[in-house]
Protein backbone atom coordinates (compact mmCIF):
# COMPACT_ATOMS: atom_id res chain seq x y z
CA UNK A 1 0.00 0.00 0.00
CA UNK A 2 1.40 3.29 -0.92
CA UNK A 3 2.27 5.51 1.88
CA UNK A 4 -0.88 8.23 2.75
CA UNK A 5 2.13 10.82 3.23
CA UNK A 6 4.58 11.37 0.23
CA UNK A 7 6.86 14.03 1.27
CA UNK A 8 7.54 14.98 -2.02
CA UNK A 9 4.56 16.62 -2.74
CA UNK A 10 6.79 19.77 -0.89
CA UNK A 11 8.73 19.43 -3.58
CA UNK A 12 7.13 19.49 -6.52
CA UNK A 13 8.51 22.79 -8.46
CA UNK A 14 10.61 25.71 -7.65
CA UNK A 15 7.29 27.51 -6.11
CA UNK A 16 6.05 25.26 -3.68
CA UNK A 17 9.79 24.96 -2.71
CA UNK A 18 10.03 28.51 -2.00
CA UNK A 19 6.88 28.52 0.36
CA UNK A 20 7.82 25.94 2.53
CA UNK A 21 11.79 26.89 2.88
CA UNK A 22 12.71 26.77 6.07
CA UNK A 23 16.20 29.37 6.14
CA UNK A 24 16.08 32.38 3.88
CA UNK A 25 18.95 34.82 3.76
CA UNK A 26 18.34 38.27 2.85
CA UNK A 27 20.82 41.24 2.27
CA UNK A 28 20.64 42.23 6.47
CA UNK A 29 21.82 38.83 7.38
CA UNK A 30 25.37 39.98 5.80
CA UNK A 31 28.85 41.34 7.37
CA UNK A 32 30.85 42.92 4.49
CA UNK A 33 34.67 42.52 5.36
CA UNK A 34 36.29 45.44 3.65
CA UNK A 35 40.35 45.92 3.48
CA UNK A 36 41.60 49.82 3.67
CA UNK A 37 45.04 51.28 2.38
CA UNK A 38 46.61 54.65 2.00
CA UNK A 39 46.33 56.39 -0.85
CA UNK A 40 43.97 57.84 -3.56
CA UNK A 41 42.33 55.98 -6.48
CA UNK A 42 43.42 52.68 -5.27
CA UNK A 43 41.01 49.23 -6.04
CA UNK A 44 43.95 46.82 -5.40
CA UNK A 45 42.52 43.67 -6.20
CA UNK A 46 44.52 40.64 -3.63
CA UNK A 47 46.32 38.20 -5.62
CA UNK A 48 45.18 34.89 -3.77
CA UNK A 49 41.48 36.64 -3.34
CA UNK A 50 40.26 36.89 -6.68
CA UNK A 51 37.41 39.77 -7.76
CA UNK A 52 38.10 41.10 -4.19
CA UNK A 53 40.36 44.29 -3.19
CA UNK A 54 42.20 46.41 -1.14
CA UNK A 55 40.43 50.49 -1.40
CA UNK A 56 41.44 53.44 -0.61
CA UNK A 57 39.55 55.89 1.52
CA UNK A 58 37.98 57.74 -1.91
CA UNK A 59 37.04 54.07 -3.45
CA UNK A 60 35.88 53.44 0.67
CA UNK A 61 33.48 55.73 0.11
CA UNK A 62 31.80 54.85 -3.32
CA UNK A 63 32.09 51.14 -2.10
CA UNK A 64 29.96 51.71 0.98
CA UNK A 65 27.06 53.75 -1.22
CA UNK A 66 26.72 50.72 -3.21
CA UNK A 67 26.53 48.13 -0.48
CA UNK A 68 23.58 50.70 1.04
CA UNK A 69 21.76 50.48 -2.20
CA UNK A 70 21.63 46.86 -2.18
CA UNK A 71 20.20 46.50 1.39
CA UNK A 72 23.96 45.41 2.84
CA UNK A 73 23.77 47.68 5.84
CA UNK A 74 27.05 46.48 8.16
CA UNK A 75 30.69 46.17 6.91
CA UNK A 76 33.77 45.55 9.31
CA UNK A 77 36.85 47.21 8.55
CA UNK A 78 40.57 46.37 8.69
CA UNK A 79 43.39 48.71 8.11
CA UNK A 80 46.90 47.34 6.10
CA UNK A 81 49.36 49.44 8.07
CA UNK A 82 52.79 50.63 6.06
CA UNK A 83 55.32 48.88 7.39
CA UNK A 84 57.27 51.92 8.24
CA UNK A 85 54.54 52.06 10.89
CA UNK A 86 54.76 49.21 12.36
CA UNK A 87 56.07 48.07 15.84
CA UNK A 88 56.29 45.75 18.69
CA UNK A 89 54.03 47.99 20.49
CA UNK A 90 50.64 49.06 18.20
CA UNK A 91 51.31 52.91 18.87
CA UNK A 92 49.92 53.47 15.35
CA UNK A 93 46.77 51.81 16.47
CA UNK A 94 45.74 54.70 18.65
CA UNK A 95 46.29 57.44 16.28
CA UNK A 96 43.75 59.48 16.40
CA UNK A 97 44.20 60.74 12.66
CA UNK A 98 45.38 56.94 11.74
CA UNK A 99 43.85 54.69 8.80
CA UNK A 100 41.29 52.68 10.66
CA UNK A 101 40.12 55.81 12.18
CA UNK A 102 39.93 57.92 8.90
CA UNK A 103 38.19 54.77 7.21
CA UNK A 104 35.40 55.07 9.96
CA UNK A 105 34.86 58.62 9.76
CA UNK A 106 34.81 57.94 5.71
CA UNK A 107 31.74 55.20 5.80
CA UNK A 108 29.89 57.43 8.64
CA UNK A 109 30.46 60.34 6.37
CA UNK A 110 29.09 59.21 3.11
CA UNK A 111 26.48 56.44 4.85
CA UNK A 112 25.31 57.49 8.40
CA UNK A 113 23.22 54.68 8.47
CA UNK A 114 25.97 51.83 7.73
CA UNK A 115 26.61 50.13 10.71
CA UNK A 116 30.16 49.84 11.06
CA UNK A 117 32.58 47.39 12.97
CA UNK A 118 36.22 47.71 13.23
CA UNK A 119 38.89 45.24 13.92
CA UNK A 120 40.74 44.98 16.91
CA UNK A 121 43.91 43.57 17.03
CA UNK A 122 47.51 44.48 16.86
CA UNK A 123 48.68 42.10 13.92
CA UNK A 124 48.25 44.89 11.14
CA UNK A 125 50.49 46.99 13.60
CA UNK A 126 53.27 44.87 14.46
CA UNK A 127 56.39 44.59 12.99
CA UNK A 128 56.14 40.55 14.03
CA UNK A 129 52.69 40.11 12.66
CA UNK A 130 51.15 39.04 15.83
CA UNK A 131 47.97 39.74 17.58
CA UNK A 132 49.60 40.91 20.77
CA UNK A 133 53.28 42.42 22.26
CA UNK A 134 56.02 40.16 22.26
CA UNK A 135 58.30 39.31 24.65
CA UNK A 136 61.09 36.78 24.72
CA UNK A 137 59.35 34.41 22.63
CA UNK A 138 55.81 35.01 24.00
CA UNK A 139 52.87 36.76 23.80
CA UNK A 140 52.19 38.86 26.34
CA UNK A 141 47.80 39.03 28.13
CA UNK A 142 47.91 42.00 29.72
CA UNK A 143 49.79 44.37 28.42
CA UNK A 144 48.04 43.70 24.98
CA UNK A 145 44.30 44.23 26.83
CA UNK A 146 45.67 47.41 27.63
CA UNK A 147 46.05 48.00 24.41
CA UNK A 148 43.62 46.49 23.05
CA UNK A 149 41.14 48.54 25.27
CA UNK A 150 42.84 52.12 24.21
CA UNK A 151 42.47 50.92 20.36
CA UNK A 152 38.42 49.94 21.02
CA UNK A 153 38.20 53.47 22.63
CA UNK A 154 39.53 55.07 19.56
CA UNK A 155 37.83 53.62 17.16
CA UNK A 156 34.51 54.12 19.17
CA UNK A 157 35.47 58.16 19.23
CA UNK A 158 35.96 58.22 15.58
CA UNK A 159 32.26 56.59 14.89
CA UNK A 160 32.61 52.85 15.09
CA UNK A 161 29.05 51.51 15.96
CA UNK A 162 30.55 48.44 17.05
CA UNK A 163 34.45 47.29 18.17
CA UNK A 164 35.60 43.97 17.00
CA UNK A 165 38.24 42.23 18.99
CA UNK A 166 40.14 39.50 17.05
CA UNK A 167 42.79 38.72 19.21
CA UNK A 168 41.54 35.82 21.88
CA UNK A 169 43.64 37.41 24.64
CA UNK A 170 41.78 36.32 27.68
CA UNK A 171 40.05 38.88 29.45
CA UNK A 172 39.86 41.86 27.03
CA UNK A 173 36.55 42.05 26.77
CA UNK A 174 35.72 43.28 30.25
CA UNK A 175 38.39 45.55 29.78
CA UNK A 176 37.11 47.30 26.56
CA UNK A 177 34.06 47.24 28.04
CA UNK A 178 35.49 49.39 31.16
CA UNK A 179 37.33 51.52 29.07
CA UNK A 180 34.28 52.64 27.01
CA UNK A 181 31.89 52.95 29.89
CA UNK A 182 34.70 55.06 31.00
CA UNK A 183 34.95 57.65 28.82
CA UNK A 184 30.85 57.55 28.44
CA UNK A 185 30.66 55.66 24.97
CA UNK A 186 27.57 53.87 26.72
CA UNK A 187 26.16 52.70 23.39
CA UNK A 188 29.16 51.03 21.41
CA UNK A 189 28.67 47.55 21.03
CA UNK A 190 31.38 45.01 21.29
CA UNK A 191 31.11 41.94 18.75
CA UNK A 192 33.53 38.92 20.02
CA UNK A 193 35.52 36.63 17.68
CA UNK A 194 34.67 34.45 20.62
CA UNK A 195 35.35 30.96 19.25
CA UNK A 196 38.68 31.93 16.46
CA UNK A 197 40.24 28.71 15.78
CA UNK A 198 44.05 28.68 15.00
CA UNK A 199 42.83 27.91 11.37
CA UNK A 200 45.16 27.19 8.13
CA UNK A 201 42.45 29.18 6.27
CA UNK A 202 43.64 32.49 7.00
CA UNK A 203 46.44 33.03 4.49
CA UNK A 204 44.81 34.96 1.74
CA UNK A 205 43.66 37.06 4.76
CA UNK A 206 47.35 37.43 5.86
CA UNK A 207 47.95 38.35 2.36
CA UNK A 208 45.56 41.04 1.82
CA UNK A 209 47.05 42.64 5.19
CA UNK A 210 50.58 41.42 5.18
CA UNK A 211 49.80 40.48 8.56
CA UNK A 212 51.68 36.63 9.34
CA UNK A 213 53.57 36.34 12.00
CA UNK A 214 57.69 36.61 10.81
CA UNK A 215 60.06 33.78 10.87
CA UNK A 216 62.37 35.46 13.57
CA UNK A 217 64.31 33.67 16.47
CA UNK A 218 61.82 34.58 19.92
CA UNK A 219 59.30 35.54 17.81
CA UNK A 220 56.17 32.55 18.03
CA UNK A 221 55.96 30.98 14.39
CA UNK A 222 52.71 30.51 14.84
CA UNK A 223 49.39 31.85 16.79
CA UNK A 224 48.52 28.48 18.59
CA UNK A 225 49.21 29.98 22.13
CA UNK A 226 45.67 32.27 22.24
CA UNK A 227 43.77 31.24 19.04
CA UNK A 228 41.67 27.76 20.03
CA UNK A 229 42.96 24.25 18.69
CA UNK A 230 40.44 23.18 15.95
CA UNK A 231 40.20 19.42 17.86
CA UNK A 232 38.04 21.63 20.84
CA UNK A 233 34.24 21.89 20.78
CA UNK A 234 33.88 22.40 24.50
CA UNK A 235 36.21 24.92 24.88
CA UNK A 236 33.84 26.84 22.58
CA UNK A 237 31.06 27.01 25.01
CA UNK A 238 33.58 28.14 28.06
CA UNK A 239 35.15 31.00 25.85
CA UNK A 240 31.91 32.21 24.49
CA UNK A 241 29.81 32.35 27.59
CA UNK A 242 32.96 34.33 29.76
CA UNK A 243 32.79 36.69 26.98
CA UNK A 244 29.11 37.57 27.52
CA UNK A 245 29.62 37.35 30.96
CA UNK A 246 32.27 40.53 30.46
CA UNK A 247 29.77 42.43 28.21
CA UNK A 248 30.01 41.10 24.52
CA UNK A 249 27.21 41.87 22.55
CA UNK A 250 27.36 39.70 19.55
CA UNK A 251 29.97 37.02 19.59
CA UNK A 252 31.42 35.44 16.59
CA UNK A 253 32.95 31.73 15.39
CA UNK A 254 35.86 31.78 13.01
CA UNK A 255 36.45 29.88 10.89
CA UNK A 256 32.75 29.14 9.25
CA UNK A 257 32.13 25.93 7.60
CA UNK A 258 34.71 23.49 9.32
CA UNK A 259 32.88 25.09 12.68
CA UNK A 260 29.50 24.68 11.60
CA UNK A 261 28.86 22.02 14.92
CA UNK A 262 30.44 24.53 16.87
CA UNK A 263 27.64 27.45 15.50
CA UNK A 264 25.17 25.08 16.48
CA UNK A 265 26.21 24.50 19.79
CA UNK A 266 27.03 27.94 20.74
CA UNK A 267 23.64 29.11 19.40
CA UNK A 268 22.16 26.48 21.35
CA UNK A 269 23.42 28.03 24.86
CA UNK A 270 23.63 31.82 24.31
CA UNK A 271 20.64 34.39 23.98
CA UNK A 272 22.69 36.94 22.29
CA UNK A 273 23.13 37.27 18.30
CA UNK A 274 25.50 34.36 16.72
CA UNK A 275 27.61 35.94 14.00
CA UNK A 276 29.82 33.45 11.67
CA UNK A 277 33.28 34.28 9.74
CA UNK A 278 33.35 32.40 5.95
CA UNK A 279 37.46 33.24 5.93
CA UNK A 280 39.60 33.71 3.05
CA UNK A 281 40.67 30.33 2.52
CA UNK A 282 37.26 29.30 2.28
CA UNK A 283 36.41 31.93 -0.44
CA UNK A 284 39.88 31.50 -2.46
CA UNK A 285 39.18 27.57 -2.46
CA UNK A 286 35.60 28.39 -4.21
CA UNK A 287 37.42 30.91 -6.25
CA UNK A 288 39.81 28.29 -7.34
CA UNK A 289 37.56 25.22 -7.90
CA UNK A 290 35.07 27.55 -10.03
CA UNK A 291 37.77 28.81 -12.61
CA UNK A 292 39.00 25.63 -13.35
CA UNK A 293 35.32 24.38 -13.96
CA UNK A 294 35.38 21.90 -11.18
CA UNK A 295 32.09 23.29 -9.00
CA UNK A 296 29.52 25.72 -10.39
CA UNK A 297 30.76 28.79 -8.11
CA UNK A 298 27.30 30.39 -7.90
CA UNK A 299 25.03 27.05 -6.76
CA UNK A 300 27.95 26.19 -4.23
CA UNK A 301 28.06 29.75 -2.53
CA UNK A 302 24.70 29.85 -1.87
CA UNK A 303 24.86 26.26 -0.42
CA UNK A 304 27.45 27.28 1.79
CA UNK A 305 25.89 30.32 2.96
CA UNK A 306 22.41 28.51 3.27
CA UNK A 307 24.75 26.41 5.69
CA UNK A 308 26.10 29.06 8.02
CA UNK A 309 22.13 30.23 8.28
CA UNK A 310 20.67 27.25 9.28
CA UNK A 311 23.25 26.10 11.45
CA UNK A 312 22.32 29.03 13.42
CA UNK A 313 24.24 32.02 12.39
CA UNK A 314 21.87 35.97 12.81
CA UNK A 315 24.99 37.42 10.96
CA UNK A 316 27.47 36.16 8.08
CA UNK A 317 30.58 37.85 7.69
CA UNK A 318 31.47 37.25 4.15
CA UNK A 319 33.46 38.16 1.07
CA UNK A 320 30.32 36.32 -1.30
CA UNK A 321 28.03 39.00 0.33
CA UNK A 322 28.23 41.05 -2.77
CA UNK A 323 27.55 38.18 -5.38
CA UNK A 324 24.87 36.71 -3.11
CA UNK A 325 22.91 40.10 -3.42
CA UNK A 326 22.85 40.09 -6.49
CA UNK A 327 21.70 36.44 -6.85
CA UNK A 328 18.83 37.32 -4.56
CA UNK A 329 17.80 40.35 -7.25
Amino acid sequence: MYPLRRNRRLRTNDAVRHLVRETILTPSDFLVPLFVVEGKGIKEEITSMPDYYRLSLDNLEKEVKELWSMGLCAVLLFAKVPDALKDNKGVEALNPDGLMQRAIKTVKNACPEMVVMTDVAMDPYSSYGHDGIVEDGIVLNDETVELLADMSVSHAQAGADFVAPSDMMDGRILSIREALEEVELFHTGIMSYSAKYASAFYGPFRDALDSAPVDLKNVPKDKKTYQMDSANRFEAITETQADIDEGADIVMVKPGLCYLDIVREIRNEVDVPVAVYQVSGEYAMLKAAAEKGWLDHDAVMMEQLIAFKRAGANIIASYFAKDAVKLMG
